[in-house]
């Protein structure tokens, strides 16, 4: 199962590139960043149909880091939520494949995201709603460490423990860059854990690129508290002369970039 979510990651990031070359769009490295956590929860671990994509019993899956949307769209195209040959619409004049996700606009995309902050109070809402219905779904938020800046989703997590909201999952894409420096020179994240476990949620760290890490934390459970899992990436994962540099935040891939990175994906092999 591993090595098959691997081989999805590998197609998920080959996406991302051409779909933001074409585009000229930024966040790229972002998007790489979080390829293996989508994989994993929309090809393994949540309860999703791509033909009943409003099934009142579905998982929900919210990107709250909307600004990696090209990696969302390409995993949304893979599972089969729409066809693949899509993609080729992301950032493009009239498309609804917008840089950032907009609830409504595509079979999949559960919550308008892009604006920091605002996805893991959004999917307490879901998660509330499900136990007043009396449902056993699940909702997953995943979110960037530059998130972690903001009061609102402190907030929030300040609000799921009292409720005992058991049916949250938060995914922090901790790849330590943001948007303008490292995360430890603009605040301080550290101990990222630590500081979920004081607001009362359980708190793991995974290689977030290792997807039976990713499914190890997922699928275990602890009772009535919600979960972090705090998944330690690396920005722009996958191309070596995109990893850990912030240029990448925000340079889009010219052709002989898009080459090269094909390339190292292509020997890669998975």
């Amino acid at each position: 199962m591993t090595t098959r979510l691997e081989t999805v990651a590998n197609r998920l990031r080959r996406h991302v590139l051409t779909m933001s070359h074409k585009a000229q769009a930024p966040h790229v490295a972002a998007a790489l960043s979080c390829v293996e956590i989508l994989a994993t929860l929309y090809f393994r671990v949540a309860r999703l149909d791509p033909k009943a994509p409003q099934a009142p019993d579905r998982d929900r899956i919210i990107l709250s880091k909307g600004h990696a949307a090209a990696a969302l769209y390409a995993c949304l195209a893979e599972r089969g939520f729409f066809p693949v040959a899509r993609l080729l619409e992301f950032a493009q004049a009239g498309s609804v494949l917008a840089e950032h996700p907009s609830y409504g606009t595509l079979p999949g995309i559960e919550a308008t995201s892009g604006s920091l902050g605002h996805g893991l109070g959004i999917g307490l809402g879901m998660a509330v709603a499900a136990r007043l219905d009396g449902r056993k779904n699940h909702v997953y938020v995943i979110l960037s460490d530059g998130e972690c800046n903001e009061g609102s989703t402190w907030e929030a997590a300040l609000w799921a423990p009292a409720h005992e909201l058991g049916n949250v999952t938060a995914i922090i894409d901790y790849n330590k860059l943001q948007a303008t420096g490292r995360s430890t020179e603009l605040v301080a994240l550290a101990p990222l854990p630590e500081k979920w476990r004081s607001f009362g949620w359980e708190a793991v760290e995974v290689d977030g690129h290792d997807p039976a890490q990713l499914v190890e934390a997922f699928e275990k459970s602890e009772g009535n508290r919600p979960k972090a899992v705090i998944a330690h990436t690396v920005k722009g994962k996958g191309v070596s002369f995109m990893e850990n540099d912030l240029e990448w935040h925000y340079r889009p891939p010219s052709a002989e970039d898009l080459a090269q990175a094909l390339d190292e994906l292509e020997r890669e092999g998975v």
